[in-house]
């Protein structure tokens, strides 16, 4: 196997029953931000994304629509595959849940699982939503004004009796718990991690993992009158598209255990609880990771489908552009707590970071080269202490923000990059190349030299946010496709003078509201 490091990032499959909206495209635009950066680092990457088809609620939903449930996923499972084009995402492998490959692993791990002796034959009661496809305790419920018993999630439960298969889960609190302790990275944000840490210490009870009142689903191996409990199907996804159950060599081998499950924290429990349970019993590793990242709300409000305010990723972008709708996202909140979105915002980080700061900076400095260094790159004299220090920052950006987004840190990766952007705006009022142009035009060649040579340096590092953006970006600085991964930051990358450069174009233009009065 080749020594070049891997990199294994995945979505959250995405439930059939939604329409693709904000929250699904911040989910995977964040995996994809890791996937480019990690290509650009030089690692072989897996960027996973996909449908979860199987349930009681999506059977309900094909019946409503008066169709069977594969036609009726298959249509829907669409909108998501064209949502991450439209959004401009390389994921590597789209999966679902109705493939015969996962269902080939779901009854392999559920195989794994009886053989180590953690599935028992029982019989279910208690109290279940099928929104929610989960189970929950008497004591996680309240009442609405109805009288009608609510999950935490908001969904209502109803009262089930039925045979069902049950996985030990009870067992394997203790084993859990020395785990997190031992790998206090493995749930983030912290806050998610004590979340789940107490919900362990509580007492785990055995999970019923099989169905009989409904068909839609993988069937269980040697009992077809069971299916599988939906998230068992579900979560095996993630071993599903590296090849289980061969484990030896191939893409399993390279990439699994993955580095980092990227989830809502609506879903925390059943990546962080219920998966490396599953794992720990059926003998497999355990992903390295599990981020829980927060929810967005719509102007303050929470975002339903009953308000009538689910946002469209598709028709912000078609608004305000898809680079600028991807970094407002990745900007505005620290990745892991909630975020609210408003248009003020959003404007005023696309006409006040965008514009301003980044397109401005590149703009004037782009021009200032072709109209007094006949569109060449200069060629810079000796440097001073100013531009030393600059440079410094621009070449020491690509460890500082590899060590943000190693912790999904993806807000702070920005801002690093717009502490280099304010400092080269600040560096051009301090040097005025204008005014050297006619005092010394030599230093005027060295100060846009080091200008020219920190944009690239911040375009080759903003790309992962805004691949469309910084390609236009260094096409103008006439950088090759082979000169755009990080090796070109290191020694010997530097622009090169006298190279020719094309006629300066702005990236970033300023955005009118044309609605506002």
């Amino acid at each position: 196997m080749s020594d070049q490091p891997t990199y294994y990032v995945t979505t959250p499959i995405y439930y059939v029953n939604d329409a693709p909206h904000i929250g699904h495209a911040y989910t995977t635009l964040a995996c994809d931000v890791l996937a480019r950066f990690k290509r650009l680092d030089g690692y072989y990457v897996r960027f996973l994304t996909g449908t979860d088809e199987h349930g009681q609620k999506v059977e309900k939903s094909a019946e409503a629509a008066g169709k069977d449930p594969l036609t009726f996923t298959t249509e829907v499972s669409q909108n998501f595959r064209d949502l991450a084009d439209f959004m401009n995402f390389t994921h590597d492998d789209f999966i679902r849940t109705t493939e015969p490959r996962h269902i080939k692993a779901c009854q392999a791990i559920w195989q794994k699982l009886v053989d180590a002796g953690d599935i028992y034959l029982g019989s279910y009661v208690g109290w279940y939503a099928v929104r929610d496809e989960a189970f929950y305790g008497e004591d996680e419920l309240t009442k609405n004004a109805d009288g009608v018993r609510i999950a935490p999630s908001g969904a209502e439960v109803e009262w089930v009796e039925e045979p069902s298969y049950f996985f030990k889960l009870s067992a394997w609190g203790d084993r859990l718990l020395a785990y997190y302790d031992a790998n206090p990275d493995f749930i983030l944000p912290e806050s998610r991690r004590n979340e789940v840490t107490s919900f362990v210490k509580g007492g785990l009870n055995d999970l019923s993992v099989s169905r009989t009142t409904f068909k839609w689903g993988v069937p269980v191996p040697g009992d077809d009158e069971h299916i599988m409990y939906v998230w068992l199907d579900a979560l095996t996804n993630y071993i599903t598209a590296v090849g289980y159950p061969e484990t030896d060599g191939g893409n399993y081998a390279k990439y699994w255990p993955a580095d980092l499950h990227m989830v809502g924290k609506d879903i925390l429990r059943f990546h962080a609880v219920y998966w490396p349970a599953f794992l720990m019993a059926a003998g497999l590793e355990l992903p390295k990771r599990v981020f829980a990242h927060g929810w967005w709300t719509n102007e303050g409000q929470k975002i339903s489908k009953s308000l009538g305010n689910v946002i469209d990723p598709i028709e912000l972008a078609n608004r305000y552009g898809l680079d600028q709708v991807r970094y407002f996202m990745l900007r505005e909140v620290p990745f892991g707590n909630d975020g609210d979105f408003s248009h003020t915002a959003m404007i005023n980080r696309m006409n006040g970071e965008l514009a301003n700061d980044f397109g401005n900076l590149a703009q004037r400095v782009l021009s200032m080269i072709a109209k007094n260094c006949d569109g060449k790159v200069p060629t810079p004299g000796p440097f001073e202490a100013d531009d030393t220090a600059l440079l410094g920052q621009a070449q020491g950006l690509l460890e500082v923000v590899r060590d943000q987004l190693d912790r999904q840190g993806f807000n702070h990766a920005l801002e690093s990059i717009w502490v280099v952007i304010r400092a080269a705006n600040g560096y051009v009022d301090r040097q005025a190349p204008w005014k050297l142009k006619k005092e010394d035009p030599a230093r005027m060649a060295t100060v846009l030299y080091v200008l020219a040579e920190t944009i690239r340096h911040l375009a080759i590092m903003a790309q992962p946010v805004m691949p469309e953006a910084m390609e236009k970006m260094l096409d103008q600085l006439a950088q090759s496709a082979d000169a755009r991964d990080f090796t070109a930051l290191g020694e010997g990358g530097a622009l090169v003078p006298g190279l020719d450069l094309p006629k300066p174009e702005g990236v970033f233009p300023r955005f009118v509201d044309e609605d506002a009065e």
